[in-house]
């Protein structure tokens, strides 16, 4: 079967749960179409390019499928009719990546450089007491 790589955009008035429910619906409508999902990632809620359906911001979703034609054609026959979906994007690809894609290795780095800021800004020393700027200024 080939392999592909499908992104969704789900309305940001769902709340998580909700957009990683349609998630699993689309899980569940791929096996029941002799296919599967091989990794499935929720980049959470992001700002977009420009508005789309009137949104700012919207729910992402990356899933890599290992599924017949007809799977897809059902797949998005069924986002177009579901209104929680804004846009999708599905693209064939030669074969599958199991790590992590390029988004989640870049929130990731994001999330780790808050982190060690945090840590850095709770263990900085006190500054040493100066002497005022006028006695400075005398001894030079």
């Amino acid at each position: 079967m080939p392999f592909y790589e499908h992104t969704l955009i789900a309305r940001p008035d769902l709340t998580a749960q909700q957009a990683q429910a349609l998630g699993e619906n689309i899980a569940q409508l791929i096996a029941e179409h002799g296919g599967k999902v091989t990794k499935t990632e929720y980049w959470g809620l992001r700002n977009l390019a420009y508005r789309v359906k009137k949104n700012r911001k919207g729910h992402y979703l990356h899933f890599n499928l290992d599924a017949p034609p007809a799977a897809i054609t059902e797949l998005e026959r069924t986002e177009r009719i579901n209104e929680d979906v804004l846009r999708y994007l599905t693209v064939r690809v030669e074969r599958l990546d199991d790590g992590p894609s390029p988004v989640m290795l870049a929130k990731a780095s994001r999330d780790e450089r808050a982190r060690r800021e945090r840590e850095f800004k709770g263990e900085r020393e006190p500054r040493e007491e100066r002497e005022p700027r006028a006695e400075r200024e005398e001894q030079v």
